[in-house]
């Protein structure tokens, strides 16, 4: 079993707001996050995926297609989007990092041909990321 790692970067603003919340806990419990007009971050966003290599090709995946989809399937949904107005999976969702790793799964898992999503990693800051394992 071999795995391999394909890292992106891409930027996105959201908020955080529970609408089963009083304005009071809102602000309590998501603090700045909670402004409706939202704030930015630049995430990084890598995803391993594991397989056998194919003895005819070399290749655990090609990386131009897993390249290909991580572009079509995250990157061109998520980039430069207000995430709760623009990414149907967080309207009614709240686009934690946690919540951003799972729909990038789910957006993902299903694409993959060959190779096994192993994980989905996203950095919201050089030190703070969330690990996916699929298990959700």
């Amino acid at each position: 079993m071999v795995y391999l790692t394909r890292k992106a970067e891409f930027s996105a603003s959201h908020y955080y707001h529970n609408p089963d919340f009083t304005l009071e806990e809102n602000r309590r419990v998501f603090g700045k996050c909670n402004n409706p007009n939202g704030h930015g971050h630049n995430y990084t966003l890598e995803v391993t995926v594991k397989g056998d290599v194919d003895p005819r090709s070399g290749f655990v995946v090609d990386l131009k297609q897993l390249k290909e989809t991580m572009q079509r399937e995250v990157l061109h949904a998520m980039d430069h989007r207000f995430l709760n107005k623009e990414v149907p999976e967080f309207f009614s969702r709240i686009p934690t990092t946690e919540n951003l790793a799972i729909a990038i799964w789910q957006r993902l898992a299903p694409k993959l041909n060959h190779a096994r999503l192993h994980r989905v990693r996203v950095y919201e800051t050089p030190d703070l990321f969330v690990d996916f394992y699929g298990e959700a």
